[in-house]
């Protein structure tokens, strides 16, 4: 960090003060205050979803036959939708880094020109990683059965 500091200063005294404090109390506000209370959030919340379903199962075993019947109906067609928007989501996320990877690889190509090398290959890791997205949302995934 000193490093950094004085390689930010240099010999010209205190110029960039500002930007190395405005940076450092940046780092600190995301590291030491955003990310962890984000994780805290988020753990209260799958606590709080933990607790539900517990008690919702405790309330179907007490409940009479055609409620539990019906609820349990009903939390199957959750469970199904949770499933088809994980494989959505993948369908969009795998297009996305195909793109992303597709774009990368013409952008480097032409920055190069026709220099020596080929740094655009480059763009074939997130092209490749969207490629397997696609496979297993479309070929791999065991396929969401519609409703009953």
């Amino acid at each position: 960090m000193t490093h950094m500091a004085l390689s930010m200063f240099g010999d010209t005294g205190m110029s960039n003060f500002g930007l190395w404090l405005f940076l450092s109390v940046g780092a600190v506000a995301m590291f030491v205050v955003f990310i962890p209370t984000v994780h805290w959030l988020d753990t209260r919340r799958k606590e709080r979803e933990a607790f539900y379903k517990a008690e919702t199962f405790r309330r179907l075993a007490e409940a009479p036959p055609d409620a539990a019947k019906a609820a349990l109906e009903l939390m199957r067609e959750q469970e199904r939708l949770n499933r088809l928007k994980t494989i959505e989501g993948l369908k969009v996320g795998g297009l996305i880094t195909l793109g992303v990877g597709v774009g990368l690889i013409i952008f480097l190509r032409s920055l190069m020109g026709g220099g020596q090398g080929s740094p655009y290959l480059c763009g074939l890791i997130p092209a490749m990683v969207g490629v397997g997205m696609l496979v297993y949302a479309f070929f791999v995934a065991a396929p969401v059965e519609g409703p009953r």
